[in-house]
This record gives C-alpha cells, sequence and structure tokens, in this order.
C-alpha cells in the first residue's frame, strides 16, 4: 500500500533523523534507571523536545521525573505516550549470551527506552509535518515515569491531565508488529500490617497476642478465598515483615497482596472480601490491622478504530528488512532456549489461545526468529494477565495501542534476552518501524474529522456512561 505524497514527508523526516533517536534510545538503555529515578532519561527527552520548538510543563501532578511537551494550537489535541524506566536486575550487554553489564543492576527489559523514544520520534515528526502543511492542531508528548512500579500515568490521570486529549497513541516493544486490540487486567497492590502484642513465647505466650498469626490465618483465608471467584482473577501475595525472633510473639506482621481481575467493578468487590478475611483474621487473633494501597491500574479499553489506522499505517510502510547478520543474533538467543522458531509461535498461540484464522496466520511466518511482516490485530477479545497504568489513561481518552519488533520470538518478556536486543540494532529498527506508524496514524486524526468522530463514538460507547474512578486514594503522593 503506497503512502500519498503529502504523508512522505513524514517518513522521509524520520529515516533522515533516525541516527538522533537512535543515539537517544542507546543513551538511555546505557543508563538504566528504575521506576521513580528516571532523571537521566527524563531530562534528555524534555531537553530534546524543548530543542524543537515544544513548550515543556516539568513536575506534573508532583512528579520529579514526569514531564508534559506540546506544540501548537486548537483541536484536535492528540498525545503520544512515553515511558522511560528500566527493571531491576535485568542488567545486559547487547549481545546474545546472558552477562550482566553491572552485576544485579538495572537493564531496560521491556524496552521503555525505544518505547519513549519511538513517542519523541513520532511527535516530533508531527509537529514538523503540521507546521509544514499548515495544519491545526495540538501535540503533546507525555513523558510518563514508573509504569512498572507505581503509575505515573495514573496520577495524571487523576488530575485531570488527561481529560482534553481527543485521542492518545501508545506503543510497545514487542515480538510482532500489529495493533492491539486486547484488554488487560485492572489490578490493586495493598500492604497489611496487623499490630498484637509482644511477649515472651516459651513463659508467657497468653500475655501476647501475635500479629504473624493474623498474617498466616489471612492467608489461610485468602487461599480459600481462590476457589471462589471468576477465571482470570489473580491473587498474589508475599510475607514482607514476620517477626524478628522465634522465642518473641511477633508485635507486628506485614503482608503485601496484588489482586487481579478482568474487570475493575469486579476488582474491587474481591478486595473488599479480601479486606473482610483481614478483619476475620484479627477478630481471630486479637490483633489489629491497617491496610495501605500502594498502586493500583484499571483495566485497557483499546480502542479499535485506532488499531484499524496502525494496521493501514503499518501496511503502508511495509515489513522491516532484517540482516543475516540480526537473524543470526536473534536465532543464538532462541538457541539458549528449548523450543524450535515454531514452538516458540505455538506457546504464544497456546497461551492467547488464539482462534484458528489468527494461529495459522501466525504459523505462515513462524519459521524466522524475528516476524518481519505486519499483521492485522490477532489478539480482539483476549485479557491479558499482565496490567499496565496505560489502563488509567484509556479509561479517560480514545487510546490506541501498537506493537512492533525489538524482541526474538522466544522472548519471555522482562529478561535478558530484550534488554540484550533492545541495545542493538533490531531494537532501533523497531524503532523507527513504530515511529513511522505512530506518527502517519497522528496524521489521519489531524485532517479525517469522520474518523477522529468515529473514535470518539466507539470510546462513549465501551464506556458505557462509567466515568473513570482511580484505585489509589486521593491522599496519596508520587514518591519525591
Amino acid at each position: 500500500m503506497a503512502v500519498d505524497e503529502k504523508k512522505k514527508a513524514l517518513l522521509n523526516w524520520l529515516d533522515e533523523n533516525a541516527a538522533d533517536f537512535f543515539r537517544m534510545a542507546d543513551q538511555i538503555w546505557e543508563n538504566p534507571e528504575i521506576s521513580w529515578e528516571e532523571v537521566f532519561a527524563s531530562g534528555l527527552q524534555a531537553d530534546y523536545l524543548e530543542s524543537e520548538g515544544f513548550s515543556i510543563t516539568r513536575n506534573p501532578a508532583g512528579m520529579r521525573t514526569a514531564f508534559i511537551a506540546e506544540w501548537g494550537t486548537g483541536k484536535p489535541v492528540l498525545a503520544f505516550i512515553g515511558e522511560y524506566d528500566a527493571l531491576p536486575g535485568l542488567s545486559q550487554v547487547n549481545e546474545p549470551v546472558k552477562k550482566a553489564v553491572v552485576e544485579g543492576g538495572p537493564g531496560h527489559g521491556c524496552g521503555h527506552h525505544i518505547l519513549g523514544v519511538a513517542s519523541v520520534a513520532a511527535a516530533a515528526a508531527t509537529r514538523k509535518w503540521l507546521e509544514a502543511n499548515n495544519i491545526s492542531g495540538t501535540v503533546r508528548y507525555y513523558g510518563t515515569p514508573a509504569e512498572e512500579m507505581g503509575g505515573g500515568k495514573v496520577f495524571m490521570a487523576r488530575e485531570g491531565l488527561f481529560s482534553d486529549l481527543d485521542a492518545a497513541l501508545t506503543y510497545h516493544p514487542s515480538f510482532i508488529n500489529m495493533p492491539s486490540k486486547a484488554s488487560t487486567v485492572a489490578v490493586v497492590s495493598s500492604s497489611f500490617r496487623f499490630n498484637g502484642k509482644s511477649s515472651h513465647a516459651g513463659g508467657a505466650p497468653h500475655l501476647g497476642r501475635s500479629a504473624l498469626d493474623a498474617v498466616e490465618l489471612m492467608n489461610v483465608g485468602a487461599n480459600y478465598l481462590r476457589e471462589h471467584v471468576l477465571d482470570g482473577t489473580r491473587i498474589h501475595y508475599v510475607i514482607t515483615n514476620g517477626g524478628q525472633a522465634a522465642n518473641i510473639v511477633p508485635e507486628t506482621a506485614e503482608v503485601d497482596y496484588i489482586l487481579r481481575a478482568e474487570k475493575l467493578d469486579y476488582l474491587l468487590d474481591v478486595a473488599d472480601r479480601l479486606r473482610n478475611i483481614a478483619k476475620g483474621a484479627a477478630l481471630m487473633t486479637d490483633t489489629t490491622f491497617e491496610e495501605t494501597i500502594k498502586s493500583g491500574y484499571a483495566s485497557m479499553v483499546s480502542n479499535h478504530a485506532i488499531a484499524d489506522l496502525m494496521y493501514q499505517a503499518l501496511e503502508e510502510i511495509g515489513p522491516i528488512q532484517y540482516t543475516n547478520d540480526e537473524l543470526a543474533f536473534a536465532q543464538q538467543i532462541n538457541d539458549t532456549f528449548e523450543a524450535t522458531n515454531s514452538g516458540y509461535i505455538e506457546q504464544r498461540i497456546d497461551t492467547l489461545k488464539l482462534g484458528k484464522q489468527a494461529a495459522d496466520t501466525l504459523r505462515a511466518h513462524s519459521d524466522k526468529p524475528l516476524l518481519s511482516a505486519n499483521f492485522q490485530a490477532i489478539d480482539e477479545g483476549i485479557v491479558y494477565k499482565g496490567a499496565t497504568d496505560v489502563g488509567d489513561l484509556s479509561q479517560v481518552v480514545p487510546t490506541g495501542a501498537l506493537e512492533t519488533v525489538c524482541f526474538p520470538t522466544c522472548s519471555p518478556g522482562h529478561s535478558w534476552v530484550n534488554t540484550a536486543c533492545g541495545g542493538m540494532s533490531i531494537g532501533h529498527k523497531g524503532l523507527v518501524h513504530a515511529a513511522k506508524a505512530l506518527a502517519l496514524t497522528a496524521a489521519v486524526l489531524y485532517t479525517d474529522k469522520k474518523t477522529l468522530e468515529k473514535v470518539r463514538e466507539e470510546f462513549e460507547e465501551q464506556m458505557d456512561g462509567k466515568t473513570y474512578t482511580p484505585l489509589i486514594p486521593e491522599e496519596m503522593c508520587p514518591p519525591q
């Protein structure tokens, strides 16, 4: 599918400036920062966009590593969404064998250095294109910290910083080139701290009230609860404080819980049931407890109209072309695991529970370690069990989600594999592929009023009159 002459300028600009964006992504890759600590990455991106004529709002919603870049005036107001946080313990050299740069150090095992820079590139290209063609509209880039642990977008959504957007375009590195039409679970993370009375465990146990007993009884109750929740619901916990010595009845004990459910309303119901279990455990042990909500992400509402535009953009660009060296790099990584290339694809088909048509589409391209082709969304109707703060964004504004190949077919996610590929040309090619698709999608939304109206109509139908309510309490603030 050919790109019209007017839009070719977008692609040409991205090709001409690709080296600058590869350099930016590499700098962030070389300086990985975990959630809430992304000072270098956020500063690098903000400074670049400011040099490109964007006005910069720093520290929005009280987050020191967040920023909003804006250019233009009037409607429509479209947003590109960026992330840049790394993961702890995933330091890795850009080689196809597991080897840390810094043992135990952080690394970009989810590819957020690519994610953010691809969106920066798309925003900058779109701004140039609008100005060159005298097209009105507002371009925004949101630099959002702590997607992995904390949820910068949740705080932004709570503050109403997305409320005037007409649409948002999001992106994530992947093993496949496609728009996503899937949803994700809603998730809430809480800490339950029980308080009892300490005493000598041997000499005066009758005087003690064990907070650890309360934690263990709560966990027993939670395990029985698992049988009585809907499929797709997840209950995870870890004891973070079980006392200090076995001969002291623990005065305090603490357990962290993470709950996941496919629907936000049902998540809240399960959370109430878990809270009642904590109350029961406290009554049984004559202790008290306090719950502290640590984070909460809403479920994803994928806009299919935007996804269709993204696929059209991918088709206009064409497949990614890989060199023999890149294919060999990916194959060497795949060879460190157990299955064949087609075996990895079968695992993904099973995991996603894909229908025959989607499965056959994937199988037709499963002989290579990198999937170079562009795919229509094969995940419609699927609810991923992972969670993301993009869900909160998507409950406020129509949101499209794009994926491009930055990792081999074996990539298990959040692994050294992703860090390795994200630091070399495979990741670079996925970056520019995404930036082009995002920019072409935005160009349609800026110039086709009817398509934008269709996007909004679908969003209103999906929300069905519901308004966004954040899962975090009003008094909760981001770390400083």
